[in-house]
């Protein structure tokens, strides 16, 4: 049975200010503009909606928990009918999520859809990855994350939702991804982009120097008078999933000086700067 309480995952005691910061923080993090093109999301933002409309209405709240207790106290079959009906006379005629398929045996009622969030690391989702979460704080399932998954991405746990009542299907489990940001690397289609510092000697002299993939680690060869800015290709590190063509990775130079304090690096540069014309910007004009 649809449950507000549930949907915004706050105690039946809650406060007023509880229940709105609980609906702040759903709405916030399943709000339209931040998952657009995910049913799922649109799902869940709907139903946190509605539940906040009953919880927070005092009036609403109390007719609801009114039903629930007729229905705890009653017998199962005549209880869960009154309540049904209750429900859909004073939310006018809402459906709650069952279905009734008209047998003598009683209403066929679909079990309720459960929503749960996962958050995996960047590498996790870009080469997929097997998680496991508990629904309900009683049930332990393992999800299966598959490469090229998405921040705001869905995933759908058929029939691992609740029980179905006479005959009626198992709801499901939607698993809402959230990805965690990478500290260096970022993607555009599938080639993974990144940049990485080098130091003078490497920059000028060229260089073999060890950089991480979603893979692993690998070696790169910094070409002679490399720059900041300069941008080497490693083919087929990018993104990949099953029977598609990998993409690449670009690796984007920025050359780092050492301490402006070492006299030593800082006479070296004096000198040759006497020696040399060396300039970096157009010339002015008027």
């Amino acid at each position: 049975m649809w449950d507000p309480y549930a949907t915004l995952q706050v105690d039946r005691r809650a406060t007023q200010d509880e229940i709105k910061r609980a609906y702040r923080k759903l709405a916030k993090e399943l709000h339209p503009d931040l998952h657009p093109n995910n049913p799922a999301s649109a799902r869940r933002f709907k139903d946190i909606t509605a539940a906040y409309d009953v919880l927070s209405d005092e009036t609403k709240r109390r007719r609801y928990d009114h039903e629930i207790k007729q229905a705890a106290a009653a017998s199962e079959q005549r209880s869960s009918s009154r309540f049904e009906e209750g429900l859909d006379a004073f939310f006018g005629g809402r459906s709650w999520g069952y279905r009734n398929d008209g047998t003598s045996g009683g209403p066929r009622r679909r079990g309720a859809d459960i929503y749960q969030s996962l958050t995996v690391t960047f590498v996790e989702a870009a080469q997929g990855a097997r998680k496991r979460i508990v629904v309900n704080d009683e049930r332990a399932l393992d999800v299966t994350v598959p490469p090229l998954t998405t921040d705001g991405q869905s995933l759908r746990l058929k029939g691992q939702g609740g029980l179905g009542q006479n005959g009626g299907l198992n709801g499901d489990v939607f698993v809402e991804i959230t990805v965690e940001p990478h500290p260096l690397f970022t993607t555009k289609d599938r080639d993974i982009h990144m940049e990485l510092p080098v130091t003078v000697p490497e920059a000028v002299l060229g260089a073999t120097v060890t950089v991480p993939t979603v893979a692993g680690l690998v070696q790169l060869k910094i070409p002679k008078g490399s720059n900041t800015g300069s941008v080497l290709r490693l083919k087929g590190r990018g993104l990949a999933g099953p029977g598609t063509v990998p993409g690449d990775q670009y690796v984007t130079l920025k050359v780092i000086l050492p301490d402006a304090r070492d006299p030593d690096f800082a006479a070296l540069v004096e000198a040759w700067a006497k020696r040399h014309d060396y300039s970096v910007r157009p010339p002015h004009t008027n």
